[in-house]
């Protein structure tokens, strides 16, 4: 295809504004990266906390979008993981160094020096963005462009604080059931699990949601669960559930915070983490974590529930994001050209 110029794009100039519509030019890949014809970007609870100034060190102007799906049209001279016309995936962690001691024992999660997409590098609200080859991700073929989508963060993000529940879990709890939860929770019935979802008090909607996954109880994130949990996973951004997870787990619970940003965790008495329990947070992904995840994906297999929104309509699914009027999760899909 002949490459514009110029692309729309939805453009953050500042924490706590709308984002705006623009035509700005498209992006030239570097000799590692590719150029993506993007075909939908799904819509982050992290890309909400960039724009309301949560996350205080966003590029300024920001395309924003992580979780994006698209098509190679053009490629850096020493890319040799894909070929034109490759559908892939772009996820939140876009570039690391490879040389800080993170990248050097495997855990480039955790690197010095990371870049991430939507928030360091422009990202998928826009026609058109550019991608380290090294962390992009061959996707299912099985899949729908704005059924994919959302597994590129609420998936992955999902699949790692899933994993790091431990491997003997049995009874899941998972507070929060957006579009991380609704994802996760499939894959751990698949495996066996039995999973108890905790939501807002008065989101009945969410909870029959979460039943129709295969939910054994769903119920208000104030209760505590007819059986002890083995395990909390946490997706909601709000520090109190820590404490509410660690009275509903057993000895030996595990509570993982699956954020990048939280509210503060209030005190709570020793006698709840004693008899060794753990709490632990989940900071970005490896290119692992994609891998393995989106090969279980269609094993599942996995389905996503979405809402879709157009490229200009990004602030309307952000908003409705903040009041939590999303039910599994919002995509931006792009109008073929």
């Amino acid at each position: 295809m002949e490459i514009p110029t110029m692309m729309r794009a939805m453009v953050l100039d500042a924490p706590r504004q709308p984002l705006r519509a623009m035509r700005v030019p498209v992006p030239h890949p570097n000799p590692e990266q590719v150029l993506i014809q993007v075909h939908t970007c799904a819509v982050c609870r992290t890309d909400l906390h960039i724009v309301d100034g949560e996350l205080t060190e966003p590029k300024l102007p920001l395309i924003p979008g992580h979780q994006i799906v698209g098509t190679v049209i053009q490629m850096g001279e020493r890319v040799n993981q894909f070929k034109l016309g490759d559908r892939v995936g772009v996820p939140w962690l876009g570039y690391t160094d490879g040389t800080c001691r993170y990248c050097q024992r495997g855990q480039e999660n955790l690197c010095d020096h990371p870049l991430f997409t939507g928030y360091t590098l422009d990202g998928g609200y826009a026609e058109f963005a550019v991608a380290y080859q090294q962390y992009c991700f061959h996707l299912p073929e099985s899949y729908r462009d704005v059924e994919v989508a959302p597994l590129l963060c609420a998936g992955l993000i999902g699949y790692r604080t899933y994993r790091l529940a431990g491997e003997h879990v049995k009874r899941l709890g998972i507070y929060g059931f957006g579009a991380a939860a609704h994802i996760i929770a499939q894959v751990a019935v698949h495996q066996g699990k039995h999973i108890y979802a905790f939501t807002s008090p008065s989101d009945t909607q969410a909870q029959e949601f979460a039943r129709r996954l295969g939910a054994v109880w769903a119920g208000s994130s104030t209760d505590m669960p007819p059986d002890k949990l083995d395990a909390a996973l946490i997706f909601a951004p709000v520090g109190p559930l820590v404490v509410a997870a660690l009275r509903a787990t057993v000895k030996g619970g595990v509570v993982v915070s699956g954020g990048i940003h939280m509210s503060d965790i209030p005190s709570f008495p020793y006698s709840l983490l004693w008899e060794e329990r753990v709490i632990r947070s989940v900071a970005n992904l490896t290119r692992q974590d994609g891998e393995e995840f989106l090969k279980i994906a269609p094993q599942v297999p996995v389905k996503t529930e979405v809402q879709v929104f157009s490229l200009e309509q990004a602030n309307d699914a952000l908003s409705r994001l903040r009041q939590g009027q999303i039910q599994g999760a919002a995509v931006l899909a792009m109008p073929e050209r």
